[in-house]
């Protein structure tokens, strides 16, 4: 069965973190008038047949005759009452994935959208477009290689995600069709990640390695994560006193890699803010740097930093001493160090492509106070 398929190649991708972390990522299958896509917030890694949720998608497509409020906030929830109206009967209990309507859109089969450090340090940069059309030029490939056929690709600025993201990339997907007079299979979005679209799991897997191997060929260096320790050094023993008493959870990590970022405020800088939705929601946007020498000192930069962004940081990284995920639970707080690894994945790779590319204030904005992302949190952890 092709649900067998499509949780096959949502636990092959999902359970590598190069491609996707948590609840990151979506996948679908069309058959007929039914979208099968992953459920909002769960886990691609743990993928099965049962897990995706029925759409009807007579009732998706009436969505694009409606006319929705211009306040972001009520223009999403009438979109999301829509989606959750759209589920087949015996779906109730699921919520489907934000991107519906953009997976409904593609005509592939299967559509797969993840988010590989390396795809995102060409998304993330400050010349991921330019760069995109100029390493993936149909002719960089041999006739035989199946980007030779299939390039180029799309790609879509930054915008927020959802039923606003879902029109843009419809316009660009119609544009396409017309100026090439055939279907586009692979969207690039910045400061978000990749959809690729096939009508079989396999051609997704070679178009992805496709992709990646492409990128692995320009990149100037590789992040360095060896020398690796978990235990918190006698430097900072104090400050995660004063954390505990704060935080239900907390881990710890220091690795070479980390140790460059936190030489200084100014070597921090590539790291310090969001480079994608992901990134916002497990990890938070607002890291907090200190170079704190005491208990008293550190309580005083994170009370003025949560007072200055509104939020308490998730990410707290002591200047030489190594990088705390702090959440409600120790599950959290693992989570959010995760996604900070991977900031630094992309912080890395954005290097070979004239250097980071954080998401806009407004956007980064968008995510925090957006309901469909909270609710993603909150199943992750």
């Amino acid at each position: 069965m092709s649900t067998n398929l499509l949780a096959e190649i949502s636990r092959f991708y999902g359970s590598n973190n190069d491609y996707v972390i948590a609840g990151g990522g979506n996948t679908s299958f069309k058959d007929g008038d039914i979208l099968y896509i992953k459920g909002s917030g769960t886990s691609l890694a743990e993928a099965s047949p049962e897990a995706f949720v029925k759409m009807d998608r007579r009732a998706l497509e009436k969505i694009w005759g409606k006319n929705y409020p211009s306040s972001n906030d009520e223009r999403e929830k009438a979109v999301l009452a829509d989606l959750m109206a759209a589920k087949m009967p015996g779906e109730e209990a699921k919520r489907p994935s934000v991107e519906t309507m953009l997976h409904d859109i593609i005509p592939s089969s299967y559509v797969v959208h993840l988010h590989p450090a390396l795809v995102n340090g060409l998304t993330c940069s400050q010349g991921g477009e330019e760069k995109l059309h100029e390493i993936f030029d149909a002719g960089n490939f041999p006739e035989e290689h199946i980007l030779s056929k299939l390039l180029p690709a799309i790609w879509i600025p930054s915008i927020n995600p959802g039923y606003i993201l879902s029109l843009e990339v419809k316009k660009a997907l119609d544009e396409y069709k017309s100026n090439h007079n055939r279907n586009c299979q692979i969207i690039f979005l910045q400061n978000h990640g990749v959809f690729v679209g096939a009508d079989s799991t396999d051609e997704i897997r070679q178009i992805y390695t496709g992709i990646i191997t492409r990128l692995e060929t320009v990149i100037k260096r590789r992040p360095d994560f060896s020398d690796e320790r978990r235990d918190i050094s006698d430097k900072i023993k104090e400050m995660e006193a004063g954390l505990l008493n704060t935080f239900g959870g907390l881990a710890f990590i220091s690795n070479k890699e980390i140790k460059k970022y936190i030489e200084s405020r100014e070597s921090f800088y590539p790291v310090s803010s969001a480079f994608t939705p992901d990134h916002i929601v497990y990890a938070g946007s607002d890291p907090l740097f200190t170079s704190a020498k005491n208990r008293e000192e550190f309580l005083e930069d994170y009370k003025n930093h949560s007072e200055k962004t509104g939020r308490t940081p998730k990410i707290i990284a002591f200047e030489g001493g190594g990088v705390f995920g702090a959440a409600g639970n120790e599950k959290a707080a693992k989570l959010a160090l995760e996604l900070f690894l991977d900031t630094v994945k992309v912080a890395v790779y954005t290097e070979s492509f004239g250097g980071p590319l954080f998401m806009e204030k407004d956007k980064i904005d968008f995510i925090n106070n957006w309901e469909v992302e909270a609710f993603r949190s909150r199943v992750a952890t």
